[in-house]
């Protein structure tokens, strides 16, 4: 039987040790000693707090980047924490809620049911609890229902274990027993279909990936490819389903409806670039910088530290040294610190948002050089050189805003060798989608700095090399996704007016049908 590492915050919060079984603190689990722990282990989070940027939230996200399988997952804590995903899901487990849960709503028209890897403390929900585990694997989640002409869940959350009442921990116990015991499974996501692309933008946006003759030229190529492209902006969330496949060429963030955008996406059976678990992934460094460490891809010499552990700095990395907070964008969020009397300063400011900060060795480079990866392969090349009188490719804080270093491409051929393989290999850590590696070239070798989910394809620049064939590449690989989806389907697709009346994700299928209805059937004639 595999390990099973139990993760909280004090070790008095966990009182039931068992073989098989070791309890990890925290601020342990977050630390470098806790990376001897075998990848196959599966780690159970049982913090009390996880929410965004939280110590609890780090320990999934390590244990993720570290290769462990771990409960609950980072795209599950966002999913619980950002409400406006959970409402995704509460339609479907509602209709389930309303076929098989009964209660006399005079006695209370408001329940409490608190579920444990998957068993509800009330009987009356146990059909529907094992739906909500599937969509929301976490050890422990409260889940409020109430009624108003029938009985509909309102709010699903996770809860620490000590607000559970006592008389119900033998509960929990038992369930944790028969869950450790189980066959961890992979959530399951929704395949592709086909023909029609949304390109989401934002035209108020600064420094946007992807300027305006960039997007005009999406649109082009697109039609010679015999796709249908249309930009669309975070006004046309409602509209999403008319669409195949899904493009995001907005800054990508968390909190953000660009993640709710591709979230929404791929649940829907849509192709779409950017993922959203690559969202997650590259927007946090925490997680880049144990992922790349875990499988050998060279990197500036890299510290996670918390508030106690700043004194690290001085005596490994000296200065000047790169602090970054986890989820900064177009250099943002880092700072470098030239002298260990300004470090207090920096960290300190850093810390009022996050638990964990970066601390980075600071290399010194003319330029960075960026390779775009797509689908494991290298797809153009870059260099992105640094600002002028400045140590980053953006300069902030100018009278006249962000001010950028100059830029130039390059065919991949004439890149280095040994600069695209690490950015090929480090991207291929991510996933399948469209990715920019950032990295810095010097006397010892190449290093990853960032691998970003959301790069640069501007014109002008991006595809100074490639012209037409970069956007024709793009487009390609969703088409390819799309058109993999209708081979293996292997059915034929349902009555689109009953689709119309199913919750949002009782059939598979029922994206792809409410998208060719949404054209009245254009893509059946």
């Amino acid at each position: 039987m595999p390990l099973h590492v139990i993760v909280v915050d004090r070790h008095a919060d966990f009182p039931w040790p068992a073989a098989g079984r070791i309890i990890v603190t925290a601020r342990s689990f977050v630390a470098e000693t806790a990376r001897r722990l075998p990848t196959s282990a599966r780690v159970v989070n049982l913090c009390r707090d996880l929410s965004y940027l939280s110590l609890g939230y780090y320990v999934s996200l390590l244990a993720e980047a570290r290769g462990q399988k771990v409960i609950p997952s980072v795209d599950v804590m966002l999913d619980l924490h950002w409400k406006r995903l959970l409402r995704i899901a509460l339609p479907e487990v509602n209709e389930l809620v309303k076929k098989t849960f009964q209660a006399d709503p005079l006695e209370n028209p408001s329940l409490i049911v608190h579920i444990f890897f998957g068993s509800a403390d009330d009987p009356r929900l146990v059909p529907a609890a094992r739906r909500i585990f599937e969509l929301f694997r976490c050890p422990v989640l409260e889940v409020e229902l109430r009624f108003k002409a029938v009985w509909s869940i309102v709010s699903i959350r996770p809860v620490a274990l000590r607000a559970v009442r006592q008389e119900f921990v033998p509960a929990f116990v038992d369930a944790l027993d028969r869950y450790t015991h189980a066959v961890w499974k992979q959530e399951r996501t929704a395949a592709p279909s086909r023909y029609s692309i949304a390109i989401l933008h934002d035209p108020q946006e600064q420094m946007p990936p992807s300027n305006r003759k960039a997007l005009e030229r999406f649109v082009r190529v697109g039609g010679q490819m015999g796709l249908d492209v249309e930009m669309i902006t975070k006004a046309d969330y409602g509209r999403l389903l008319e669409y195949d496949a899904l493009l995001i060429r907005a800054t990508t963030a968390l909190d953000h409806h660009t993640y709710r955008f591709a979230k929404k996406a791929e649940l829907e059976g849509m192709a779409v670039i950017d993922d959203p678990r690559s969202i997650l992934t590259c927007t946090n460094k925490i997680y880049l910088a144990e992922l790349l460490r875990a499988n050998g891809i060279p990197t500036p010499r890299t510290l996670i530290l918390d508030r106690r552990r700043i004194g690290r700095i001085e005596r490994e990395l000296g200065f000047p040294v790169v602090l970054k907070i986890p989820d900064g964008s177009f250099s943002r969020g880092v700072v470098k610190v030239s002298a260990a009397e300004d470090l207090p300063r920096f960290a300190e400011q850093m810390f009022k948002d996050t638990d964990l900060i970066i601390a980075q060795e600071f290399m010194r480079t003319a330029f960075d050089w960026r390779i775009g990866v797509l689908h494991r392969k290298p797809l153009y090349v870059c260099q992105y050189f640094m600002a002028r009188d400045h140590w980053q490719i953006v300069k902030h804080g100018g009278p006249h805003g962000p001010v950028e270093g100059r830029a130039k491409s390059l065919s991949v051929g004439m890149a280095p060798p040994a600069v695209v393989e690490v950015a090929t290999q480090a991207a291929s850590l991510i996933g399948s989608g469209l990715y920019g590696v950032d990295v810095k070239e010097t006397e010892n070798g190449a290093f990853v700095v960032e691998i970003n989910d959301n790069p640069n394809i501007d014109a002008g620049l991006e595809d100074a090399v490639l012209k037409d064939d970069l956007y024709r590449a793009i487009l390609g690989e969703l088409v390819e996704r799309l058109e993999k989806r209708m081979q293996t389907g292997g059915r034929s697709r349902p009555d689109l007016a009953r689709l119309r009346d199913l919750p949002d994700r009782s059939d598979p299928w029922r994206g792809d049908a409410l998208r060719l209805a949404n054209r009245g059937g254009r893509a059946l004639r």
